[in-house]
């Protein structure tokens, strides 16, 4: 190491000295290697003032779920950009509801493409009979894809959602399968408290649990702790109290799913979800504080007040002076002085009115407001065009965000079908079997043969169009070029069924004909006679 002036003037002065600078030194370049010279240093003025504390999934996330979700859904029901945000991500996530498209491998189970075609059918009609009703509701309010929706938006507002699937036969219904959406909060650890270590818990020997999710001693899911009502509801504490039940994860014997769980992990070992605002809450809290006040300030600033100063003094109250009573937002408060619009207060003499210059509506609001969007926009993943519904600035530009928005809703889509959609449509089709109303051949003897009957596809909303003629003709030039099929750009611009969609225009062109025969026989006729000619 170079020594400089000053390490050769502490060598002759002062040795030792010298020689812990050295020490010194040679310690600070290992230290200060790599990230320990940029996010993890320790010496720099910038960086000293950092405090930092980690732990694991269970002291960042579970321990702080509760305050996270209150804050998140009192954020979604008082802040207009969180809950645009939400409804936004449902929207496009979701929107009516995702509609089951079987994919059966035909091939690996014998079968014709006729063949499979009919069963695809033949499912999607059987799964209607269960699906379109609300008897597939526990509690009989929506069908299938409102569940859907209150699912998802539940897993945005409280970071999971769960869902009970027990089985309820009743008079008239084909299929005992219910589906009961249960909030996040329910599921939760008996009495209030986590168990780290093994014990005994309402009979039950367990060896873990966390926030209600129960894990044996490899950290596998094992079962759910249930609670009988909401425990923030004014309920809870009336007639017995609170009360947990142990919902095991799989039947012991069948294998069947009892409880399905929505969730996106971001940590490893980590058990239950965090709201998508999370990262965000204290900025949109701060944002709508914000707003608050700039509407309360222009609505003060927009009152015009004349104020009445008399000769002499009186008692005698000025026309004007007193706002209707049912305006009064205080009527019990004497010592209050309200004002309205286009008020006139009477002052006695020497005394004298102020007014502060407010300058509302402020010039900036947009502006500030704008790039706060943007900054939450991005956390979120979605575009502030998006958020704020306004689409000003170019094409090029609102397709470029909007295809960014719409590569992150195929992410979310995928997830919340792999956790909801598809598990619940593989129990409901394992009945349908067993129930003899599908025909599969070796369904429960071979998981393999299982899997092929199961596979479905379910297609998400219609994107939007801003330019339909040129997306068309894009999608056209894709599918003639053999970049894409018919039916994937039906689904992603209509959010329909190529091979419905010629069926029906078969139908609707021999009805055209009909039609035309009825209407002018004679062109009819001749077109027929061009025709055989």
């Amino acid at each position: 190491m170079a020594r400089n002036f000053i390490d050769r003037c502490f060598e002759a002065v002062a040795p030792v000295h010298a020689v812990r600078r050295s020490a010194a030194r040679t310690a600070l370049q290992f230290l200060n290697s790599g990230y320990g010279n940029y996010g993890a240093n320790l010496t720099k003025k910038s960086m000293r003032g950092w405090e930092y504390h980690g732990g694991s999934s269970k002291e960042d996330i579970e321990d702080n779920i509760d305050v996270l979700r209150q804050r998140s859904r009192d954020t979604y029901m008082g802040v207009p950009v969180a809950a645009s945000a939400l409804k936004t991500l449902r929207t496009n996530v979701v929107a009516g509801g995702l509609m089951p498209a079987p994919q059966i491998d035909g091939a690996f189970l014998g079968l014709s493409a006729e063949q499979t075609e009919e069963l695809q059918e033949k499912i999607i009609r059987e799964f209607s009979l269960w699906a379109d009703t609300p008897e597939c509701d526990m509690d009989g309010l929506g069908n299938f894809y409102k569940l859907q929706q209150l699912a998802y938006l539940g897993y945005l507002m409280n970071g999971d959602a769960f869902a009970a699937l027990p089985m309820c036969e009743q008079v008239g219904q084909p299929y005992g399968l219910r589906v009961r959406v249960m909030e996040a909060d329910r599921i939760c650890s008996p009495d209030g408290y986590d168990r780290l270590a093994p014990c005994t818990v309402r009979g039950y020997e367990v060896h873990n649990i966390v926030q209600g999710v129960e894990t044996n001693a490899e950290g596998r899911v094992v079962a759910y702790w249930v609670c009988n009502r909401h425990p923030l509801s004014d309920t809870s504490m009336l007639g017995s109290g609170l009360e947990w039940t142990r919902v095991e994860a799989r039947g012991e014997l069948t294998g069947r799913r009892n409880i399905v769980h929505v969730i996106t992990r971001e940590r490893a070992g980590q058990l239950r979800g965090v709201p998508v605002l999370a990262p965000v809450l204290e900025a949109l809290k701060q944002l709508g504080r914000y707003t608050e006040a700039e509407i309360n300030a222009a609505v003060i600033s927009a009152m015009f007040t004349v104020f009445v100063q008399p000769a002499t003094a009186t008692d005698d109250r000025p026309f004007g002076e007193m706002l209707p009573e049912n305006m009064l937002i205080d009527a019990e408060d004497q010592g209050s002085v309200e004002l309205g619009n286009g008020a006139i207060v009477g002052l006695n003499p020497g005394e004298t009115v102020s007014f502060a210059d407010p300058k509302h509506p402020n010039a900036g609001y947009d502006k500030f407001t704008e790039a706060m969007i943007k900054q939450i926009g991005a956390a979120l993943e979605i575009p502030p065009e998006v958020i704020s519904k306004q689409f000003s600035t170019s094409y090029s530009a609102a397709r470029g965000a909007l295809n960014e928005f719409w590569r992150s809703c195929d992410v979310q889509r995928d997830d919340f079908v792999d956790s909801f959609c598809q598990p619940i449509y593989e129990e409901w089709l394992a009945e349908a079997v067993a129930r003899n109303r599908i025909k599969a051949p070796g369904f429960f003897q071979d998981p393999a043969i299982r899997k092929a009957y199961s596979g479905c596809a379910w297609p998400g909303p219609a994107r939007t169009s801003l330019n339909p003629v040129q997306e068309i003709s894009a999608a056209t030039k894709r599918v003639e070029a053999g970049f894409s099929t018919a039916q994937e750009e039906t689904a992603q611009m209509t959010g329909g069924n190529y091979n419905r969609n010629i069926r029906q225009r078969v139908a609707e062109a021999k009805r055209k004909r009909e039609v035309d025969e009825i209407v002018d026989p004679s062109s009819a006729a001749s077109e027929g006679g061009n025709g055989n000619a």
